[in-house]
């Protein structure tokens, strides 16, 4: 078994060894500096340490200063400040950290699992993966960023990738980068504080109850999917997986528990919600008017919105009609989570608060949900201050009258 050796560090001159000698005029013992046999080659100055782990390390450098620089900052701070990584661990290739990140993630939801995939296949692995993590460098993050925006991916050469793609392909960059921080194969992440393109905003499009008619009429067999999406705010994904014992015209309340997404090589695969959980959402009478003829005698364990060759419905097909109805009506540029946006905006109108309209999209927080659809309530502070006046004033009156 190797002894374990105690950590220590110093800087040794590789050219020049000292050597201790009797001067034979006065006999006593003298050092002096000649010439090692490694002299002239390679770089002069040595800096070797002990790692915290008994191992002894050494790295060459041309100058001296170099070498006790890399001493002091390098092994001894890092060493103190306990973020002293092992060099064989930050050595090993970019594509094989990735690979590891990627198994922890398959606890995850299989599109999203799909999306990881992708973007490391098309963006991420081109680039990165016969790199050491130890030679990944800010600077050239940075310039891989701007690379995908103006040139693309290998995978997609001379053509520049959409903000949004390149933002998911660094978040993807980023993660795995994490992973191996915490993992201790890397001090610290160089992916931190790169500039990243701006992702737009898309533009939304709230309808009024007289354009979700019109839609409605125009795309005839998903004339219930149009309302229940303008009139609950579900997701697509939701709707689609809806069963039929799921709807309660009785007490108007949907539970929504399950979601089906397209997921690339699986077809469309059914998981749960999108923030895992189970919620009610009301349905208005006009809506439960066209879903009691639709679910009349049907299976408890039917799709309420089934494809017409049974299954799921896929988003092509609902496409297939929407789209040429959107157009018919003049509502050209809307897609069908357009009325989520809708269900929201409507349900604003008629006064609902921030709570209940969170809990009927089915928002993790109100805070999400005022980040969306904040600038839709009611900012008229006169009104405000009008209606804060006539309680004052109630309150004046009836004092008075005590």
């Amino acid at each position: 078994m190797t002894a374990r050796r105690n950590p220590r560090a110093g800087v040794e001159d590789r050219w020049y060894k000292t050597v201790s000698e009797i001067d034979p005029a006065t006999g006593e013992r003298k050092r002096r500096k000649v010439r090692s046999e490694k002299f002239g080659r390679g770089k002069r100055w040595q800096a070797r340490y002990v790692d915290p782990n008994g191992v002894e390390r050494s790295r060459s450098f041309v100058t001296k200063n170099e070498a006790q620089r890399f001493i002091d900052s390098d092994v001894i701070t890092k060493v103190v400040t306990g973020t002293w990584v092992d060099p064989d661990r930050s050595g090993v290739l970019f594509s094989v950290v990735a690979e590891k990140w990627f198994s922890t993630k398959k606890i995850r939801k299989p599109k999203t699992i799909a999306g990881y995939r992708s973007l490391l296949d098309t963006t991420v692995l081109p680039r990165w993966e016969s790199i050491p993590l130890r030679d990944i460098e800010f600077e050239d993050i940075q310039e891989w960023v701007v690379d995908l925006s103006h040139q693309g991916s290998t995978r997609f050469e001379g053509r520049g990738l959409s903000a949004s793609r390149v933002v998911q392909s660094y978040q993807v960059f980023n993660q795995v980068l994490r992973f191996a921080v915490k993992a201790k194969r890397l001090a610290v992440n160089p992916a931190e504080d790169i500039d990243l393109p701006t992702v737009a905003s898309a533009e939304r499009r709230y309808l009024t109850h007289l354009e979700v008619m019109r839609l409605a009429l125009a795309v005839g067999r998903f004339r219930p999917l149009v309302f229940t999406l303008a009139y609950t705010g579900i997701r697509f994904g939701e709707a689609i997986a809806l069963r039929v014992r799921a709807v309660d015209l009785d007490t108007k309340r949907i539970t929504v528990s399950r979601s089906a997404t397209a997921v690339t090589g699986r077809g469309i695969v059914e998981t749960g919600t999108k923030t895992h959980g189970t919620r009610d959402v009301p349905i208005p009478a006009t809506l439960a008017k066209e879903l009691r003829p639709l679910l009349k005698d049907r299976d408890p364990d039917a799709l309420v919105f089934p494809s017409h060759r049974g299954g799921y419905l896929t988003s092509t097909e609902f496409r297939w009609v929407f789209n040429p109805a959107v157009r018919e009506v003049g509502l050209k540029g809307l897609v069908p989570h357009g009325l989520r946006h809708t269900a929201a905006s409507l349900a604003i109108r008629a006064d609902a608060n921030i709570k209940v309209v969170q809990r009927m999209l089915g928002h993790k927080s109100a805070v999400l949900t005022l980040d969306l659809y904040g600038h839709l309530f009611d900012d008229d502070l006169d009104a405000v201050a009008e209606r804060m006046d006539a309680g004052a004033q109630q309150a004046a009156g009836q004092l008075r009258a005590g």
